[in-house]
């Protein structure tokens, strides 16, 4: 039985240490240059990932931010790095953690999340047609 156990274990796909899902991009609304990156990141490895940059050549500026609300005004600050502990996810969502993607290029998305291991993961995104103000 121990041998069909390590069979099992020989034949698993490996998983990358770092994933991206549920992926959104909003369309930025009119005379908006600015786009909301949102998505899930779970590191899957045994130690934890701290991304310490964010680049894109389709956007001239690609930042981490974080909406916080202080004395009932929502305020927008930006987050110099993110840690994503050994097994866990970070959520980037709406009134949270997000990324703003400002001065975007024609074409095809791409995010680059550059890990403070000197590790890149490059993400393509779709922009979403939706607009809902959430």
């Amino acid at each position: 039985m121990a041998a069909v156990i390590l069979l099992a274990a020989c034949n698993a796909e490996p998983r990358p240490p770092l994933v991206a899902s549920d992926i959104e991009v909003t369309a930025p609304g009119p005379g908006v240059s600015i786009k909301a990156g949102y998505m899930v990141l779970t590191n899957y490895s045994d130690v934890n990932i701290l991304i310490n940059s964010i680049s894109s050549p389709q956007f001239g500026v690609v930042e981490l931010h974080e909406t916080t609300v202080e004395d009932g005004v929502a305020r927008m600050r930006p987050v110099p790095e993110l840690l994503i502990r050994a097994g866990e996810s970070v959520r980037l969502e709406r009134g949270g953690l997000h990324l703003m993607m400002m001065r975007p290029q024609n074409g095809i998305e791409t995010i680059t999340l550059n890990l403070h291991s000197g590790d890149l993961l490059l993400l393509s995104l779709q922009t979403s047609s939706k607009i809902d103000g959430n």
